[in-house]
Formats: structure tokens, C-alpha cells, sequence
């Protein structure tokens, strides 16, 4: 149980902490266009995300891919500024969440790429991978509801108030894109 307790609050401090503004940018850009209402399709969005990210992980810890860092560390962003393109022209009334279910895990392998030489190390000394594995994921994916329960909140609260959901959501999604592309520019490998 302590190595599922040790992951669990690695997952959990992969997104909840001051060094994951990528990951939390990424969510708030890939939520931003859902309402409260339609917390189903966006919890099945961050779930497609945690198995893209979990997929990654597995096949990176048990040596099977391996990446260069540092364009892994640029695709980030650029996974950021594509769902902020899209939450920027977002209308989730009319959206085919299948497409967004397959881009989240999509763009989950290319976060898991980033996190997965930090991981390898540790889920290799270990024989038994599948506890730690889950233990990261369900960390990871309870620092995600966290933050998904955060922004449908802050999104109902300024609804209540009299802001557009529109507006709340191309601020959101305009906000995903200039980081984005900032970090874009600093993490361009050369």
C-alpha cells in the first residue's frame, strides 16, 4: 500500500502543484467550453486524456519507446495551443465528442512522453509496475477532477453573475493560447 500511497501523491502533484501550469493550462483550455451541465463528456475528455497519458507511461517504463526530451517538452505547449484553438471555436452543444475523446488521448501520450523519463527510473527498479502505475494514474486523474470541479464552478459563479459562458470561455481558451505560444518559443529545441 505504500507504493500505491507514494504514486497516488506523485499523480496528484504532477497537475496540483506550482511546476504543472502546462497540465493545468492544457485542462482549463480542454474544459472551458463545457458548462456544469455537461460535466459527463468532460470527465469522459480528461479520463481519454489520464489513458493517453497512462499508455505512454507503460510503454516507456517497460523500455518498449523512448523519446528526446526536449521536443517532447515542446509538443506540450503546442498540445496547449491546439485546445485553446479549439475551446476558442468551441460549441459543445453541436460537438462529436468522440473526436475530442480520441485527441485527448492523443495529446495525453504526447503529455505522458514528458513525465515518462522522470517515471522510468523508479517503475523500472520496480518489478511489479501495475500498483505504482495505477496508483500515479487515479492521482493524476483526482488532481484533474480537482481542477475540472474549479473551473465549472468559476464558469457557473461568473454565468450566475451575467457573463456570456462565451466570454468565459474565449478568455479561457485565448489565455491557453498566448502561454502556449510562449512557451512554444522557449522550448524550441535547437
Amino acid at each position: 500500500m505504500n507504493d500505491f500511497n507514494f504514486y497516488f501523491k506523485m499523480g496528484w502533484s504532477h497537475i496540483i502543484s506550482k511546476d504543472a501550469l502546462d497540465h493545468l493550462l492544457f485542462i482549463a483550455a480542454l474544459s472551458a467550453p463545457f458548462t456544469i451541465r455537461q460535466w459527463r463528456p468532460l470527465l469522459l475528455l480528461v479520463t481519454s486524456f489520464t489513458i493517453g497519458h497512462s499508455i505512454t507511461l507503460v510503454l516507456s517504463s517497460t523500455d518498449v519507446i523512448r523519446f528526446d526530451i526536449s521536443w517532447t517538452e515542446f509538443f506540450i505547449p503546442v498540445t496547449i495551443v491546439i485546445a485553446g484553438l479549439i475551446a476558442y471555436k468551441a460549441s459543445p452543444k453541436q460537438d462529436n465528442y468522440t473526436y475530442r475523446a480520441l485527441l485527448a488521448v492523443f495529446f495525453g501520450l504526447i503529455h505522458g512522453m514528458g513525465f515518462a523519463g522522470s517515471i522510468r527510473f523508479m517503475l523500472a527498479s520496480s518489478q511489479k509496475i501495475a500498483v505504482p502505475l495505477l496508483g500515479f494514474n487515479l492521482g493524476l486523474e483526482a488532481g484533474q477532477v480537482l481542477v475540472l470541479m474549479v473551473i465549472l464552478l468559476m464558469a457557473a459563479g461568473l454565468i450566475k453573475m451575467g457573463i456570456r459562458a462565451s466570454y468565459f470561455t474565449k478568455g479561457i481558451a485565448f489565455l491557453a493560447i498566448i502561454a502556449g505560444l510562449a512557451m512554444c518559443i522557449s522550448r524550441y529545441p535547437l
